[in-house]
């Protein structure tokens, strides 16, 4: 087994689908592909009660795999479905009112930091993670080059860990990982073909195995 907990790690965000069970069984399926981090709960177009029922039963299927389960926006479905945090797209006031509010009962990060002056706004909040890009922000195989970028000075300056989102490309993950960023996000990369979610999970982890670099302890 490989030591994960060294390199760049895998975050993974559920598609949009609007079946709860075939959800599940597609994220379950690509849980069992190897080691990921978290898993990021996105409501898209659902409505709140709808939100709700996708989230009671992903979440247990989040937790059973070992990774963490984040639900973006939402904090009555987070803890309804006794989510392990939250996943916050607004700015700094958004989220500095759900650090005071949640931490550290529950890990609370995001962002929304376009360049580093809001970075850094969102760095004095002292959240658990911050978010390079946007969660259905995968429109390209590669990631954006400006979240490659912020992730690259962050990397090197701030302590807290940050998620950089990958692109439609697994191989783009590789290209987060040697920012130094701890965590890489994927989405359609993983679950473009959901048939092939747990293959494309083992082959990004075997990539990071190999090639990402090292953390210094």
């Amino acid at each position: 087994m490989s030591n994960v907990e060294n390199r760049c790690r895998l975050v993974l965000v559920v598609p949009d689908m609007p079946d709860p069970v075939q959800r599940s069984k597609v994220l379950a399926d690509a849980l069992r592909g190897g080691d990921v981090a978290s898993v990021i709960l996105p409501q898209y177009g659902l409505s709140d009660a709808a939100f709700q029922q996708h989230a009671e039963l992903l979440v247990p299927v989040i937790q059973k795999a070992g990774a963490a389960a984040l639900i973006e926006g939402d904090t009555r479905v987070a803890g309804r479905a006794k989510a392990d945090g939250l996943h916050i797209v607004g700015g700094p006031d958004v989220l500095g009112d759900a650090i005071e509010k949640h931490t550290p009962k529950l890990i609370v990060g995001g962002g929304n930091a376009s360049d580093r002056h809001h970075a850094l706004e969102i760095g004095e909040l002292r959240p658990d993670y911050v978010f390079f890009g946007r969660t259905d922000g995968d429109i390209k195989p590669e990631p954006h080059p400006k979240n490659l970028a912020l992730a690259e000075w962050w990397a090197s300056i701030i302590e807290i860990p940050c998620v950089v989102m990958g692109g439609t490309d697994p191989q783009s993950a590789l290209a987060v990982a040697e920012t130094g960023a701890e965590f890489v996000a994927l989405r359609l990369a993983v679950f473009g073909e959901p048939d092939q979610a747990p293959a494309v999970v083992a082959a990004v982890n075997a990539l990071l195995d190999e090639k990402a670099p090292r953390f210094e302890d």
